[in-house]
């Protein structure tokens, strides 16, 4: 997975005003939650944090607080509920013997059967959260959609990736090919049906 540099100032004051001022001076206050409750306390620059939150793709970052290097995840974001400035960020630590849980993006590919035939491809998650040990997270989930009919759909329990396990319930709907009018008009027989219904139709009005 790809990473992201992100550098912090430690603080060590808690306090609602002191929050406040930190938010008032353009910073965000995050934390680094450790073993053993040796969490780290700190304020990134918001606007530093552009490229980690406000994207589709998903980043290991590495954190210089002070001098000290920390890999980790973000985990946990807090927005404004009026102005959707960031608040606060939660981070966790990543070891290379842990898996990590991280939310990935879902990569579609190829012409879907159901949507050749007039379907709607419709996205229903476009992130899912994966585990798996630092060296095997990867950037994206690939889903290949040729196969994919008009009327179904692409679950959680369908995708297999080696080393990854996927954390969302199995049942969850990736993505479906909806029918449509124009699609219904392709089906075998649409023809013969549209036609007794013109003839129905004719056949009221005498």
């Amino acid at each position: 997975m790809k990473t992201i540099e992100l550098k912090g100032v430690g603080r060590t004051s808690m306090t609602k005003a002191a929050l406040k001022k930190l938010r008032k001076e353009g910073e965000v206050p995050c934390v680094l939650y450790g073993d053993n409750g040796q969490n780290v306390h700190f304020s990134v620059v918001a606007r530093d944090l552009k490229d980690l939150v406000y994207t589709p793709h998903a980043y290991l970052v590495n954190l210089n607080v002070d001098g000290a290097s920390h890999t980790a995840v973000m985990r946990e974001i807090q927005f404004h509920p009026v102005t959707d400035k960031i608040l606060h960020i939660d981070f966790y630590p990543v070891r290379a013997d842990r898996p990590v849980a991280i939310d990935v993006p879902v990569a579609i590919s190829g012409n879907s059967e159901g949507v050749r035939q007039g379907g709607k491809l419709q996205i229903v998650n476009r992130r899912l959260k994966v585990s798996a040990l630092p060296e095997h997270l990867p950037d994206v989930l690939d889903i290949d959609i040729t196969n994919l009919a008009l009327g179904k759909n692409i679950v959680v329990g369908d995708l297999k990736y080696d080393n990854v396990q996927i954390l969302n319930p199995k049942v969850a709907i990736i993505c479906a090919v909806k029918t449509t009018r124009a699609a219904l008009g392709q089906q075998p027989g649409a023809d013969n049906a549209n036609a007794a219904s013109a003839a129905a139709a004719e056949e009221k009005k005498k």
